[in-house]
């Protein structure tokens, strides 16, 4: 994994926004696996404004809480149109599915579109406190394909912040498995903050454990993690 250290949240988003615009100039119609929460809030920013032609960009979704409403200022569907795709046209975009009724059917057309979209060519993620990746919590088993999930005490906590109160935070979430993610072509990851710099360490530790689920990306061929001074662990 390359790790790139920038001094700040700017810095980092502006870097993160520029490995993606080289995704786009280098292949037009790229499939984008895109990210939500607060740390891609910046990298949507740059990207929104820099001359870039999305025309046939198709966009897939890494998560969604369940059940959502995709109305609900806090959906992530209602996150990435706020953030991004308002001030873009895309050929496509899709997103698990937090309204559907059947959870496990839309786990599994949800993998079909992204395998007949042609898979993954850049794969943009978060990184959570716990090392969780998409909703893929740590946990002694971790699901290969796109499942629904129950989040962490301390997953709800953090997105606490987001929402009128604790408990109005969904408990349950649809995910890009680690297989769907680990097939990405490539992957960038951004990690901002003095609260990251522990799970950066561990994430670069050289040892692989479903204990911190981004740990499984050292496997992987081609991971670039950009983080700000605050969250370079001792990597």
């Amino acid at each position: 994994m390359k790790k790139i250290v920038c001094k700040n949240y700017d810095e980092l988003s502006k870097c993160g926004a520029d490995i993606v615009t080289a995704q786009i100039k280098a292949k037009p119609d790229s499939v984008l696996g895109l990210a939500t929460g607060s740390t891609p809030i910046g990298l949507y920013k740059y990207l929104r404004e820099m001359p870039l032609d999305f025309s046939n960009i198709s966009a897939y979704n890494l998560d969604e809480y369940y059940p959502i409403e995709k109305a609900n200022d806090q959906s992530y569907a209602y996150f990435m149109n706020d953030n991004l795709f308002q001030y873009i046209t895309v050929k496509s975009k899709d997103i698990p599915n937090g309204e559907a009724p059947d959870a496990e059917a839309e786990c599994r057309r949800y993998d079909k579109a992204i395998e007949q979209a042609g898979g993954i060519d850049l794969q943009v993620l978060g990184l959570g406190v716990n090392g969780h990746i998409g909703f893929n919590e740590p946990a002694k088993a971790l699901s290969v394909g796109t499942h629904a999930v129950d989040l962490t005490e301390s997953t709800i906590e953090a997105n606490a912040r987001f929402f009128a109160n604790k408990e109005a935070v969904p408990r349950r979430a649809l995910t890009l498995g680690l297989g769907g993610i680990m097939k990405a072509k490539k992957i960038l990851v951004l990690a901002s903050g003095k609260n990251k710099a522990d799970v950066v360490k561990k994430m670069f530790s050289g040892e692989v454990t479903t204990d911190v689920p981004a740990s499984l990306l050292q496997l992987h061929g081609d991971v670039t993690v950009i983080v700000d001074e605050e969250a370079n662990g001792e990597a």
